[in-house]
């Protein structure tokens, strides 16, 4: 079957986020001062080929681990829908 795998990769809240804090800067630079704490991240889409949805989470899972986030810095939550 075909998965379609949702990731979202994000700093660690522990972690400074400079991109996220110089967007935060801008924002209130152009009046939009009532937001707060902007963090940037990272959403990635991937197709997989699986036999189950669990398989399908447990590839998408590996992927992260071993390529797509930087666990020292960075957490990720993996969601898969049919596809």
């Amino acid at each position: 079957m075909k998965y379609i795998a949702h990731i979202n990769v994000m700093p660690h809240k522990e972690l400074l986020d400079p991109q996220g804090k110089a967007v935060n800067n801008s924002l209130h630079n152009l009046g939009l001062s009532q937001i707060q704490d902007v963090r940037i991240g990272k959403h990635i889409t991937l197709n997989i080929e699986a036999g189950t949805k669990e398989a399908a989470a447990q590839l998408a899972e590996d992927a992260c681990k071993k390529l797509l986030a930087n666990q020292v810095m960075e957490a990720f939550e993996v969601s898969v829908i049919e596809g």
